[in-house]
């Protein structure tokens, strides 16, 4: 079953990849770079400002790096634990597949990426609905687009990116609770 599975899953990967053509590498390219979000992390650290003041901005940017890490060191744990090949490490993928990227790692189970996207989409999504209700499904829009850009780009299998984003949901969720925990804890 488990074999199936993984068949499964590297049908879609090479259905998902071939979509790519040149005219959007550069795109998906940029999507997937980390200091791309680096604007979008700007405004978002505006907001939270505004809304919560010092004390409770302090509150959650540790909690937000000690949740980045905590999905990087369990997307690790699982990489080096697993050992799935990434699509790009694999012979048999290289002729069928296009392959965007720079650089290719060993493992990709699961993707960090995509956990780690999810994980602020969800926690910050949570922490600003209240002021702004459809900011959370801008930043789940931009979480998959994250996700996808690592099968586009021919680095993960879409079973590493929909692992990643259910793992990355979860610890933004479970993080978002903690700040709110550190929120009364502080009287912020």
């Amino acid at each position: 079953m488990l074999d199936q599975l993984l068949e499964y899953d590297t049908e879609l990967f090479l259905f998902l990849n071939n979509l790519g053509n040149t005219s959007w590498d550069g795109f998906w390219r940029f999507v997937t770079e980390k200091w791309s979000s680096i604007p979008l992390y700007a405004v978002l650290l505006y907001l939270i400002y505004k809304h919560y003041g010092l004390k409770g901005m302090l509150v959650i940017v540790i909690s937000v790096a000690l949740m980045i890490t905590a999905t990087d060191q369990l997307a690790n744990l699982f990489k080096y634990g697993i050992k799935r090949p990434r699509p790009c490490q694999v012979a048999e993928l290289k002729e069928t597949m296009r392959y965007v990227a720079d650089g290719c790692g060993r493992y990709g189970y699961f993707s960090a990426h995509a956990a780690s996207s999810m994980a602020a989409a969800v926690f910050l999504g949570l922490s600003l609905q209240k002021w702004y209700k459809y900011l959370p499904f801008l930043l789940l829009i931009w979480a998959v687009m994250t996700g996808y850009s690592r099968i586009y780009l021919g680095v993960h299998y879409p079973l590493d990116v929909i692992t990643g984003m259910a793992i990355g949901g979860l610890l933004g969720w479970g993080f978002y609770l903690l700040q709110l925990w550190g929120q009364r804890k502080f009287n912020t």
